[in-house]
């Protein structure tokens, strides 16, 4: 079995980092995002997070946050995210640190068009409507 690494690092060394060392770990558009700082969403976000890993929080995780980068600790949790219309929920898997939430769902569904209606085509109009 694979052991998962991220950088050199196991997910045991990730969650012992503080966010600054984090940070350095991650590519530059999510190290860019997090210099600037985290949005009040975010940090509901994270308080929310922390108080499900203290066993504190038991309802479902939902977030409309899809800008928000995964951490280490996050790892293992099931976050509810938003698609536009319904919550769909994720498990946080290791290998999708430093990702943003929002990579994880797709927002558009795949479009199934079904037979051609009556007058799409010659042939269609010669048909009786019932």
């Amino acid at each position: 079995m694979k052991i998962f690494s991220y950088r050199g690092k196991t997910i045991e060394e990730l969650k012992k980092l503080d966010l600054n060392e984090f940070i350095k770990l991650l590519p530059a558009r999510q190290r860019r995002s997090l210099k600037r700082g985290i949005t009040d969403n975010q940090k509901k976000l994270l308080l929310k997070i922390d108080k499900t890993l203290q066993g504190v929080y038991k309802k479902p995780i939902r977030t409309h946050c899809r800008d928000m980068i995964i951490f280490p600790k996050m790892v293992g949790l099931t976050i509810h995210i938003h698609a536009g219309n319904k919550f769909l929920p994720i498990i946080i898997q290791p290998e999708s640190i430093g990702m943003y939430l929002g990579e994880l769902t797709m927002t558009r569904a795949k479009v199934a068009h079904s037979a051609p209606g009556i007058g799409a085509t010659r042939s269609s109009a010669a048909i009786s409507v019932k």
